[in-house]
């Protein structure tokens, strides 16, 4: 391994442990996403894309900003752990695109599960799907500027 190489490795912890912080914070603790506030009940959605077509059918009551933040939120809050984990591991088993698509929808469901349980934000499969969306955007643009490298 080059200099240059642990150079990356490292920063690339340094991002990916300020990602994770940052990740967690915007699931349970935003203010501006409403994590402040705990239900009283368990809010969950098990049907896939209910949630999708209902912010996407929004835009005409509130404009594209509401469901922009939705949807490509979720996509883009995942690209990092996408991009990142491959960056980092020493390990060639997380450096594929199946590997890093399954542990993005694994880590999503831990945070999912975890909103259900604390009654801050929702269980939805909707956003379970745009986030592992996101993973595999991330590995995707990860690889995509590897290749563009070596041209």
């Amino acid at each position: 391994m080059t200099k240059t190489d642990r150079k990356v490795r490292f920063c690339g912890r340094v991002l990916f442990v300020l990602y994770m912080i940052l990740a967690l914070y915007f699931m349970f603790f935003s203010e501006t996403l409403d994590r402040t506030m705990v239900s009283d009940e368990y809010r969950y959605n098990l049907v896939l894309f209910k949630e999708i077509k209902r912010f996407w059918n929004m835009r005409y009551a509130y404009g594209w900003e509401v469901p922009a933040v939705n949807l490509l939120g979720n996509i883009v809050c995942f690209m990092p752990f996408g991009f990142l984990l491959p960056t980092i591991s020493r390990k060639k088993v997380f450096k594929n695109v199946i590997s890093v698509t399954l542990l993005a929808m694994l880590f999503s469901t831990v945070i999912e599960t975890a909103q259900l349980i604390t009654k801050v934000g929702a269980f939805d499969v909707d956003d379970l799907f745009l986030n592992t969306i996101g993973g595999l955007a991330g590995y995707i643009v990860l690889k995509l500027t590897k290749l563009r490298k070596h041209i």
